[in-house]
């Protein structure tokens, strides 16, 4: 699956910078924000305050992934069969 990087301008604490991620990771950055009440430039300020050694992108990769998984955790979503709504072709294997 080849995905386009899609690059755009965030402030982290005061500093302009820029991230290139996949649209999908955009989203979920945005839906992040809404559900936090934080805006782009506030929440990936508080990731790069955590940021230990990683690329600036990587932690903020990360922090989506850990973000929803551990949503996925806590109302029992982590069960077999969820990436076969995402990945229709699992189901046709099983």
């Amino acid at each position: 699956m080849r995905t386009k990087l899609i690059s755009k301008n965030v402030t982290i604490n005061g500093r302009r910078t820029s991230l290139r991620l996949e649209q999908t990771s955009w989203e979920g950055l945005t839906d992040i924000c809404q559900c936090e009440g934080l805006t782009l430039h506030e929440l990936c300020s508080l990731i790069e305050g955590r940021r230990q050694g990683a690329s600036r992108t990587s932690a903020v990769r990360a922090f989506i992934v850990t973000y929803f998984r551990t949503v996925a955790a806590e109302y029992g979503a982590l069960q077999r069969g969820t990436a076969s709504m995402i990945l229709p072709e699992l189901a046709a294997k099983r």
